[in-house]
């Protein structure tokens, strides 16, 4: 352990704990002991050998009572007015001693009265700083309690986020595939080199990318245009891509591969179920605070009564990862509106990079 970290850890705030503790005894003694009439001065070095040899019996309980740390507070309240009772007549002791040197070369009477305030006092003030320390003890083992819940939090949500935003649509790699082997009987090769070499930057770009990290909408709007491109080797005749997010809002920060359930789904179930041309539009603009971004696409017509289309494991990964991620703050929806449309609308504080 470094210096620093000494300093701040249990032992550190233990050593200026009770060099706070002996300096208020000290004042408090100068002040008693000049209230009785002996000068603070004169008396001065007796009290510091005295608080000196406390501060000793103190180390010694506070080194006992951190063996026993694992016993519960019964126990440590018990222990603690142990110690106290055990190192009282010492240090009372050692105060009858300083008494009778300071006293020399006159024989210093032993008054069995005041030897018992003696005891009492410094069985309380031993007492009084067991309890002290352990307090500090429960201090510091609940603060290294709340450390360790929020790292498995931490790791728990890291782990949450890393299994969302792996969940990658198998469908899209199988019809990729089929697409390329489609256009290889063709003997369109040099499309299938170009769609192969799509597949392959978007997935290295993918597997790089931390879930836990934020990236720049400008990114992820170019890596869902790179996916687009893929799939328009597929339904280049009749997919239509829009894309409309000012240079201000491309540099807000969202989490990595959010959109891309959504683009997936715009596919899946608006160019791959119809015929007809379909239109995928993405948005993107800032309202005040928040970040609002819209991925919508053409359906059918006589699926506009019916329930939205596609609400399954994607659509839900982004639910999840927003709720996980941003909790109240963040919002997602979807759902068929007029046109009609399928529109999955996400909201998020703004941040910016």
């Amino acid at each position: 352990m470094t210096g620093a970290g000494f300093w701040t850890g249990l032992g550190g705030t233990t050593l200026k704990l009770a060099g706070l503790f002996w300096l208020s005894v000290l004042i408090t003694d100068s002040i008693l002991w000049g209230v009785v009439g002996a000068d603070p001065i004169e008396s001065a070095i007796g009290k510091l050998i005295l608080n000196s040899f406390g501060a000793l019996l103190t180390i010694a309980i506070t080194s006992l009572l951190y063996q026993f740390r694992q016993v519960g507070i019964l126990g440590k309240a018990a222990l603690a007015f142990i110690f106290a009772l055990i190192a009282a007549p010492l240090y009372s002791l050692f105060d009858y001693g300083i008494y009778t040197w300071w006293m020399g070369p006159a024989v210093a009477e032993f008054n069995m009265v005041n030897f018992g305030y003696t005891m009492v006092s410094s069985a309380a003030m031993f007492f009084g700083w067991s309890c002290l320390y352990v307090s500090l003890v429960y201090s510091f083992e609940i603060r290294d309690r709340e450390r360790s819940l929020a790292a498995a939090r931490e790791e728990a949500l890291a782990a949450q986020m890393r299994a969302l935003r792996y969940q990658v649509n198998p469908h899209f790699l199988f019809n990729t595939l089929n697409s390329i082997a489609g256009l290889i009987e063709e003997g369109a090769a040099t499309r299938a080199e170009r769609m192969v070499l799509s597949l392959s930057t978007f997935l290295r770009t993918t597997l790089a990318l931390d879930p836990m990290h934020d990236v720049p909408l400008a990114d992820e709007l170019t890596l869902q245009a790179d996916y687009l491109d893929i799939e328009l080797e597929r339904f280049s005749d009749r997919m239509r891509v829009s894309i409309d997010a000012p240079d201000d809002v491309r540099r807000a920060l969202v989490p990595s591969l959010l959109l891309q359930p959504l683009i997936e789904n715009a596919v899946k179930h608006g160019v791959g179920c119809s015929s007809d041309p379909v239109g995928i539009r993405i948005s993107a603009r800032r309202n005040a605070d928040r970040l609002v971004i819209v991925v919508e696409n053409d359906v059918r017509p006589n699926d506009g009564a019916g329930a939205p289309l596609g609400f399954g494991i994607g659509l839900r990964n982004v639910a999840d990862r927003i709720q996980a991620r941003f909790g109240s703050e963040g919002s997602f929806t979807a759902a068929i509106s007029d046109g009609p449309v399928f529109l999955a609308k996400i909201e998020l504080p703004w941040r910016s990079a």
